[in-house]
């Protein structure tokens, strides 16, 4: 399977952001908050949100980065969703907090675990609206 990151792995609109934020799913752990919303797609997509309060602009672009990375690398041992008929992956929303430089494995594994976590709360949701 490519490892790529392309346009269609990313959030790209304020929309989408939004409609990631108020499914109001959020788990943190470490300095990465994540925030997840099923989606009706074939592939995980991706969000950042990497605020001044984590450093200068080179600061910044460095941590999008890595976490970009971390991201392309375990994408496909994302969790994804299935109710009755309808299946898909999740649009991802990424916040970070000021920390120090993590190394690339400590990102993958963060990911992995906030994005499990996340697919847990939405199978309980989707089970819920399921069973109703």
């Amino acid at each position: 399977m490519p490892l790529a990151f392309r346009t269609r792995h990313r959030l790209t609109h304020a929309r989408e952001f939004q409609a990631v934020y108020a499914a109001r799913c959020r788990k943190s752990a470490g300095p990465l908050n994540v925030l997840a919303l099923p989606n009706d797609r074939a592939q995980p997509r991706l969000g950042l949100s990497v605020g001044r309060k984590v450093g200068k602009a080179h600061d910044r672009v460095a941590v999008k980065r890595a976490v970009r990375e971390a991201f392309r690398h375990v994408q496909h041992d994302l969790p994804a969703w299935a109710s009755g008929s309808a299946s898909g992956r999740y649009d991802y929303v990424v916040q970070v907090r000021p920390h120090e430089p993590l190394a690339a494995e400590e990102y993958q594994r963060l990911l992995l675990e906030l994005a499990r976590a996340c697919h847990g709360v939405w199978a309980r949701r989707l089970a819920k609206e399921g069973g109703g």
